[in-house]
């Protein structure tokens, strides 16, 4: 049985916020309701596929000790900012430790923006483009840009299997229509959303609100959705009475990608 574990489920600061002590911050430290690592998803089954995971912020580590593994040697990485490469370098020094050759599949110029930053990763790992179809872990996964607002771009997966169709669309804001085309027909949809009504200045922001993303839902239609990337802004305590279908993601919540 295939299925997808979250990791994380935060925004690119995580919550608690370390200067905040909002209501939402103060809640994830006493008791943890709400706290979240940086987003990041494990793609895993029982049978001889290789799971993977996708994206590796700056929690990398803690993530794969609260899941109690010891190495995932495959990464699908959705762009380079630091909330979603962070923890490369102790991804890489754990393939050195243990020997192993990790394998990175990002788009060309993801690939080109992470050797800029970290040069020496090379030593350690494969890099390999997605910019064409691939299959990874018995999965065939397409990518395609999305617009992620006032932080430039990030890129979207598309992933199929056995009559099973699911995407990964963390950092977006404000789709055209080519961007939104390889998100019809799915059966499942992860997708990012920091806040529940961001109030700040169009322009000035990057990731879709759930507002939005629910208007965005009334015309992509997928079977079942889940919302991650969320900020100090969403109380897992509250019912924000959205629509049907979807559901607020939690770290260690594991979904059945197909029958």
């Amino acid at each position: 049985m295939n299925q997808l574990t979250f990791l994380g489920t935060g925004d690119a600061m995580g919550v608690p916020r370390v200067y905040c002590d909002c209501d939402i911050c103060t809640e994830a430290r006493l008791t943890g309701i709400n706290r979240r690592k940086r987003s990041a998803v494990l793609i895993h089954g029982d049978g001889e596929d290789e799971p993977f995971m996708i994206d590796c912020g700056p929690d990398w580590r803690s993530q794969m000790e609260v899941q109690g593994m010891r190495m995932v040697q495959t990464l699908l990485i959705t762009h380079a900012h630091f909330d979603h490469i962070g923890g490369l370098p102790e991804w890489a020094d754990a393939c050195r430790w243990l020997g192993v050759k990790g394998k990175l599949y990002a788009p060309r110029e993801v690939i080109a923006t992470i050797q800029s930053q970290f040069p020496w990763l090379v030593r350690h790992m494969d890099f390999l483009e997605t910019d064409a179809d691939i299959e990874l872990g018995g999965w065939k996964v397409r990518s395609w840009k999305v617009c992620h607002g006032h932080n430039g771009y990030s890129y979207a997966y598309r992933l199929e299997r056995e009559g099973y169709t699911w995407a990964y669309c963390s950092d977006a804001i404000d789709l055209k229509a080519s961007e939104k085309q390889p998100l019809y027909g799915l059966d499942l949809l992860v997708l990012g959303t920091s806040f529940v009504h961001e109030l700040a200045e169009f322009s000035t922001r990057s990731v879709y609100d759930m507002v939005e993303a629910q208007e965005l839902l009334q015309d992509l239609k997928p079977d079942q959705t889940y919302f991650t990337h969320m900020s100090h802004d969403v109380d897992m305590r509250q019912n924000y009475d959205l629509d049907q279908g979807i559901t607020l993601a939690v770290t260690g919540l594991k979904v059945k990608l197909g029958e």
